[in-house]
């Protein structure tokens, strides 16, 4: 160990405070603390640290006058767009499938803290009848879609999966895939790799320790994607798999239709190198970023630097201004990415969040803050839309309660909870028996005529009031195995009717197909 001239590194780059408790470790511990201190590039962190703070000088700046919202070519909506292009959207989506050409990439680096667990939140079960937990239900959903491009084309092609973890979540992960067998998927094409952290930063510009021989670090954002696809060999594989597109999405979305075809089929019909899914605003003042334009540059908003004034206002047809609500959910070229981790990673900026980091005190003793005493810089996904432009940039709009439905909160807040998620899955799949033909009864056979549906834009299950029915009875859930967004269900429900709860899983995945009391 060179001592003297970490010191001195330390000292140039005001940080030599993380020395201080040096004499007072075992040899172990200050062979971890030199390794950890190393592999800090003090310099470029003091540059963050300074760019972080002239922001948060900036944060409360209203971007009204710099807001436009994207422009109507590049803009396309599910609900607005008929049939028949739907299904060529579709179509064009699924030949890209079995021809090999599409990845997804989730972003799976957050533990469920929020939610009350201590393990990945990919790995929590929601209560569903099967008791698949996210993860489950996505690789099933991708084992689905391969299988739906075969239907198209006669050959069967590989959705391979990219698995953004941090430095926390990578080996739980990896582990539960290894348990589960890749939820059928092949290992090879099950990809895991990790991304960066940077250290927490006190108020004034000192690296935060979090023990006397351990720097205190956060993951690095979920823009940390682009220096991670660079350095951890992701990139390379992308392009020796022949992919061209790629699909990237957060873990927590229950609803999250993996390499959606129709947004990809949309997306190449704008000729786009970068999209996003948007859902519209609930309500003006929704809490969720917008995607929008910022001085002719595209950029996701966030509710707090736009003025209520802005946020209500209202195009001629009635419908909010600035209404493109942003879902995390986002296609790229493959060239786009190369583009951006060759030449441009180093643009994005790190945005600030003020955090209440454990640290130790001036003898050593561990504190857990009560109010903020520092803050994480973090850079996000979606800063790479300022380098596309109308004539390659897409949105596309879809029915909430089709395509977003996010975990965040443990049961008992009021929104995005374990209870919200599985009632929304429940809504879903009770349209999709509905749309292909099916029925749903009481015990005494009497039509549920009043589906319960989404009204009120935020996926609350309301009671449409036409009349009695108890919304906690319509338990349905339909294996992503049967069905990936309610095709093929007509063989099995058409003309029937079903008392509820209805499970619909493949043939051998359960010892029956459909499991519930059929009335007809």
């Amino acid at each position: 160990m060179d001592l003297e001239s970490l010191r001195k590194e330390l000292s140039e780059n005001g940080q030599e405070h993380l020395l201080q408790f040096w004499d007072t470790l075992d040899e172990e511990k200050k062979q971890s603390l030199y390794s950890d201190l190393k592999n800090l590039d003090y310099a470029k962190n003091n540059i963050y640290f300074k760019r972080c703070m002239e922001s948060l000088k900036l944060a409360g700046e209203k971007l009204d006058d710099h807001l436009q919202p994207p422009p109507p070519e590049v803009c396309g909506s599910f609900l607005d767009t008929d049939k028949e292009t739907l299904k060529k959207y579709e179509e064009d989506g699924l030949r890209l499938v079995s021809d090999n050409k599409i990845a997804v990439l989730l972003l799976a680096g957050g533990q469920g803290t929020r939610l009350g667990v201590n393990y990945p939140k990919g790995m929590y079960n929601v209560g569903l009848p099967s008791e698949k937990t996210l993860y489950q239900l996505q690789a099933e959903r991708i084992l689905k879609l391969q299988q739906l491009g075969k239907e198209v084309t006669g050959k069967e092609g590989i959705v391979p999966w990219y698995i953004m973890t941090s430095e926390s979540t990578k080996e739980p992960t990896k582990a539960f895939f290894e348990k589960h067998n890749y939820f059928g998927l092949k290992e090879e094409n099950v990809v895991f790799f990790e991304q960066y952290t940077l250290p927490c930063m006190s108020f004034d510009g000192k690296v935060i320790l979090e023990k006397p021989h351990k720097v205190a670090r956060a993951p690095d954002g979920n823009g940390g994607l682009y220096k991670a696809l660079g350095s951890r060999g992701v990139m390379d594989d992308l392009v020796k798999r022949g992919i061209k597109y790629v699909h990237v999405y957060c873990v927590d979305n229950i609803l999250v239709k993996m390499a959606d075809p129709i947004f990809i089929g949309f997306c190449i019909s704008k000729g786009a190198i970068c999209g996003a899914k948007v859902v519209k605003k609930a309500f003006p003042k929704e809490a969720v970023g917008v995607v929008c334009k910022v001085d002719g540059q595209y950029q996701v908003v966030e509710y707090s630097e736009i003025t209520p004034s802005t946020a209500e206002k209202k195009n001629p047809n009635g419908t909010l201004m600035f209404n493109a609500g942003n879902i995390c959910n986002h296609f790229f070229t493959v060239d786009f990415l190369q583009y951006v981790v060759k030449d441009h990673q180093d643009e994005l900026e790190h945005h600030v969040a003020k955090k209440k980091i454990p640290t130790i005190d001036v003898s050593g003793n561990p504190v857990k803050p009560t109010e903020p005493n520092g803050i994480k810089m973090e850079k996000f996904v979606f800063d790479v839309f300022k380098f596309a432009s109308d004539s390659n940039f897409a949105v596309w709009e879809v029915p909430r309660e089709d395509d977003f439905s996010p975990l965040k909160n443990a049961d008992g807040q009021p929104k995005d909870t374990p209870t919200t998620c599985r009632e929304h899955l429940y809504n879903l799949h009770t349209r999709n028996i509905q749309a292909a033909g099916g029925k749903f009864c009481k015990k005494d056979g009497t039509l549920i005529s009043n589906i319960p549906s989404i009204t009120n834009g935020t996926n609350g299950v309301q009671n449409d009031g036409s009349g009695d029915h108890d919304n906690e009875a319509m338990v349905v859930e339909v294996s992503p195995l049967v069905s990936y967004a309610g095709e093929g269900l007509e063989k099995l429900v058409a003309g029937k009717s079903f008392v509820p709860p209805l499970s619909i899983y493949a043939p051998g995945e359960k010892d029956q197909e459909i499991v519930c009391a059929l009335i007809k």
